[in-house]
């Protein structure tokens, strides 16, 4: 399930880090917090189970769109004029949960940035988005990178693969799996059901992680359109919760493509 929340800027401040994405994490991750046990209960009456993950694994959010900003490229910074901005999040969760969700996030009054620079926010709206009409094929583009990763015993640190690869796509559709099988109670898929083709060229691409920390490193994805081929169950997953590895930290956000996918 989708949601576009308006942000309004309620102080003068214009600066924001170009590796904001990572201040959304924290800030959606403190917000679900505040309503960890109000939220396990919903999700436990409402027939998830145990499934407290669903909330802190299975969400991702868009890039923010706040127009074209001025970008100081050696200071890694954005100057927003724009009072008004757009950010969608998602989360894995069914229509039931909404007005829940919705409640959890109106008039949240935040701050985005680092200790140097940051803009002040309050959420003035939250709008539950329409659904696609969901198939077996669809065809997507991705608006945040998709990241596929592996690690050896000879690599101290992860491997983040391209397309080029060959181990692109049976990673990319392992990532798939496991989240989907690790996420419900009695469905499963396996790699049969799953096919990833991917149908332009593809751009590198990434964010930075817990910057100015010793535990600060770069996360590298890809941008690409693909065809997936899959049970509508997932289709809905990706949909909700990103379709990359780190969703949570908005990787892997994707549109819809309109076309004939069947071709």
């Amino acid at each position: 399930m989708r949601f576009e929340l308006t942000l309004n800027r309620t102080t003068k401040q214009r600066m924001l880090p170009m590796d904001y994405q990572y201040y959304i994490s924290a800030w959606i991750y403190k917000v679900l917090k505040q309503a960890d046990k109000d939220f396990a209960s919903f999700l436990h009456e409402k027939g998830y189970g145990q499934s407290e993950t669903k909330l802190y694994k299975l969400f991702c959010f868009s890039q923010m769109n706040f127009g074209k900003p001025k970008l100081w490229k050696e200071k890694k910074l954005f100057e927003i004029s724009a009072h008004e901005i757009k950010l969608q999040i998602s989360f894995d969760v069914n229509e039931a949960a909404s007005t829940f969700i919705k409640g959890l996030f109106m008039q949240q009054e935040f701050y985005l940035g680092d200790k140097f620079n940051g803009i002040d926010f309050k959420v003035a709206n939250a709008a539950v988005l329409p659904e696609p009409e969901f198939t077996e094929n669809m065809h997507y583009h991705l608006q945040t990178p998709w990241v596929v990763s592996c690690q050896t015993e000879n690599n101290k640190y992860p491997q983040y693969l391209s397309p080029k690869d060959e181990s692109f796509e049976t990673f990319a559709v392992k990532h798939l799996i496991e989240k989907y099988n690790n996420t419900r109670n009695q469905e499963s898929v396996s790699s049969k059901q799953i096919t990833l083709k991917q149908t332009s060229g593809f751009k590198r691409a990434g964010f930075v992680m817990k910057p100015d920390t010793k535990e600060q490193s770069r996360i590298v994805g890809n941008l690409f359109e693909f065809k997936l081929t899959a049970p509508v169950a997932v289709q809905k997953m990706i949909w909700n919760a990103g379709c990359s590895e780190k969703s949570s930290s908005g990787f892997g956000w994707l549109e819809k493509i309109e076309r004939n996918c069947e071709r």
